[in-house]
């Protein structure tokens, strides 16, 4: 079975079983509803950007944890920065416990 849409009209779509046309589903609800091919192209590059800045973090974390393995960085950078706050009191401490693994 086979669906086949256009990206810019989303109420339609086509049902094929093999090469022979079945029939088609359409959706009352988005039906006259169009999405232009700029928002579209808008939209797949801004998630390409987000998933780009989430490789290079990954890849950032992941470069980090190898150099602490081989010994290379003598003070690990935090993976997960705090945000300062403006109040000067201590932070609470984590009910977390915490093991070191070799």
């Amino acid at each position: 079975m086979v669906i086949r849409y256009d990206p810019r009209d989303m109420a339609e779509l086509r049902v094929y079983l093999g090469d022979t046309f079945l029939c088609r589903a359409i959706n009352p609800e988005l039906a006259g509803e169009t999405i232009g091919l700029k928002d579209i192209i808008r939209a797949r590059n801004h998630r390409r950007r987000e998933l780009r800045a989430t490789l290079a973090e990954r890849e950032a974390t992941v470069e980090a944890l190898l150099s602490l393995r081989r010994g290379e960085a003598s003070e690990p950078e935090p993976l997960f920065p705090e945000h300062e706050s403006a109040s000067s009191t201590a932070p609470a401490r984590s009910r977390l416990k915490s093991y070191f693994n070799e």
